[in-house]
């Protein structure tokens, strides 16, 4: 079984009207992700954001839950955010698992945005041998197209029973992960 680690990226996302911008961090996003990661065994969660204070207010949040008062409280959530790692680029988030070369990065988006592989099919190859894999998630209205561009793999999107597709990205990875990692497996 390969190695698993996500990531939430912040830059470079998009915006309503198709344009690159970062977006802000949001606690529940650092704590879902994080517990999320750690309930299917990712090895990391990254959060990649440009703007040094967000990333400041990422490591005191977890800081707080990590080794303030409420890491005694809530041990459980002390566990799930020792995964976070902030970083400021994807470039960073890849040197910290051995380099591009030596990972395979998967990503996710709402819509088809180029040829997809299915959750059964990506399930097997995690399965497999092979390098560790970083599943990425973007913010905003998804990831900018040269991070999909230059993915090894992007998942199907994750649709419903009607014609609305807006989940949270706190939803979409808990489903891709259970999908890619739950006892069940893919659908």
């Amino acid at each position: 079984m390969r190695k698993l680690a996500i990531g939430l990226v912040h830059f470079p996302v998009l915006d309503s009207k198709g344009g690159l911008v970062p977006t802000a961090i949001t606690n529940l996003d650092i704590h879902d992700l994080a517990r999320s990661a750690r309930t299917y065994g990712c090895s990391d969660y990254f959060i990649v954001h440009p703007i040094a204070a967000q990333r400041e207010l990422t490591e005191r949040i977890c800081d707080h839950w990590t080794t303030g008062s409420s890491a005694e409280r809530i041990p459980d959530r002390k566990i799930a955010l020792a995964l976070v790692r902030t970083v400021a680029t994807l470039e960073e988030a890849y040197e910290r698992m051995g380099g591009r070369s030596e990972i395979e990065v998967w990503t996710t988006a709402a819509r088809k945005a180029g040829a997809v592989r299915s959750c059964i099919e990506s399930r097997r190859a995690l399965d497999s041998d092979g390098k560790p894999v970083l599943l990425l998630f973007g913010t905003g209205w998804g990831l900018a197209p040269s991070v999909i561009e230059s993915a090894d793999r992007l998942l199907e999107p994750i649709g419903g029973n009607g014609d609305f597709n807006h989940l949270s990205v706190r939803a979409a990875c808990a489903i891709y992960l259970d999908r890619l990692r739950g006892p069940n497996g893919a659908p």
